[in-house]
């Protein structure tokens, strides 16, 4: 294979772009994919200030690199979810890579600093895991941005993980949801603008773009994650790509040209009149807000352990 730009030996091939390129011309093409989606949803401008949420694996931290490498000002944020080893590493990796590039990292812990774990909050609320783990994250990720005076939050969410949760959200017929998926959310009062440049950029380009810079990235996924029904949504996604390469990109780009304004209302129905919680004065529709009524559950049903006094 020859690179499509230049023709020197190509290290990848992108079937759905009916290309292949050599390791320069791949970077190369990573970024102007990246920046092809700030510019084409408007996500952000030169001179603001962004948060880029890591967590230590290929995604968030390629995404925090392409941003600097396109010059815009962009500090990471990392949540330490209490996660046993799987938490440790992507720390250690998260703050590995900060330190060699001279980011800076923003770091909560949410053990430390809010007194619970996400096992933890699995087992004593019965909920699952990653429900309780994307509450956390939301609105530990929104206050960060808020707290910090940040313009912009950015995640890392790419091509496949969008399409997995357009497909979820068809095949349930979630209007409220179908409304806010949408590469950009604006920012309201209580809440920051939230931003997913990496919609144009599938997984298996995160990852060569990593290797191809010797990004040092957490490869094991969340132990928690197993029997999430998004990787079951992500399989059926590649089988169709597999035979008809393109698909998920059409599906997605056309769901956003074609599809999203017919839901928008309904998000706004959904989310109704908002208070200030209680407690933390985030967003509600009650007087307590979802994190805050977790967090209340979890400590309250977690038994207090009593060590001997010497």
């Amino acid at each position: 294979m020859k690179c499509r730009r230049c023709k020197a030996p190509a290290v990848i091939d992108i079937r759905r772009h009916n290309a292949a390129f050599c390791r320069d011309c791949f970077l190369h093409h990573c970024k102007e994919q990246v920046k092809k989606a700030i510019d084409e949803f408007k996500m952000f401008g030169p001179d603001d200030n962004i948060l880029v949420a890591v967590s230590g694996g290929k995604d968030s931290l390629a995404l925090w690199h392409i941003l600097s490498e396109l010059g815009y000002r962009a500090d990471g944020l990392y949540i330490g979810l209490g996660i046993g080893d799987y938490s440790d590493e992507s720390g250690v990796r998260t703050r590995a890579f900060a330190q060699a590039h001279g980011y800076t990292l923003v770091e909560v812990s949410l053990p430390s600093d809010y007194g619970y774990d996400i096992p933890t909050a699995a087992s004593r609320t019965n909920r699952a895991p990653c429900s309780s783990c994307g509450l956390s994250k939301r609105h530990l990720f929104n206050k960060a941005a808020l707290d910090g005076g940040y313009d912009v939050l950015a995640t890392g969410h790419n091509l496949d993980d969008e399409a997995a949760v357009l497909l979820g959200n068809v095949l349930h017929w979630e209007p409220g949801y179908l409304g806010r998926q949408y590469p950009v959310l604006p920012a309201a009062d209580g809440f920051a603008k939230k931003v997913k440049p990496l919609v144009k950029m599938g997984e298996r380009e995160m990852a060569a773009y990593c290797v191809l810079l010797d990004i040092d990235y957490q490869v094991e996924e969340c132990p928690m994650a197993e029997g999430n029904r998004h990787l079951g949504y992500k399989e059926v996604l590649n089988s169709l790509e597999q035979r008809s390469p393109g698909a998920k990109a059409a599906f997605l780009s056309s769901f956003f040209s074609r599809g999203h304004d017919h839901f928008k209302d309904a998000a706004h129905v959904e989310k109704g009149e908002l208070n200030s919680c209680d407690e933390c004065g985030s967003p509600t529709t009650g007087t307590r807000c979802a994190f805050c009524a977790l967090r209340n559950r979890v400590i309250s049903e977690t038994p207090v352990s009593i060590g001997r006094k010497d």
